[in-house]
């Protein structure tokens, strides 16, 4: 249980970011690219870059490359369920801040 535990404290570390977090958010529904993130929720490409860093490196977001545009997906069925849930109860219908 305790590995466990340490994997998730180490999760909930990661999401405590408020841009990691809506960048996540952004991700439920479709995949998208680093410039689609920084717009959506207004700050630059390359900030935008240095939070998807680190959610890459903690195995929260996957990448595919289609030609030289790099798309940014949830890594997991779990981090997936675990943001949908976030989302529902954070982010009612409705809600100016829902992201787009």
């Amino acid at each position: 249980m305790q590995p466990v535990a340490e994997t998730v404290a180490d999760i909930m570390k990661t999401l405590a970011h408020p841009k990691r977090l809506l960048a996540l958010c952004a991700l439920v529904d479709q995949e998208r690219s680093v410039g689609e993130l920084a717009a959506g929720l207004g700050v630059r490409d390359q900030a935008m870059s240095q939070q998807l860093a680190i959610l890459r490196n903690k195995g929260l977001v996957a990448t595919r490359r289609h030609n030289q545009t790099i798309y940014y997906s949830l890594a997991s069925a779990e981090i997936r369920t675990l943001m949908e849930s976030l989302y529902k109860t954070y982010c009612p219908p409705g809600d100016a801040t829902r992201p787009a």
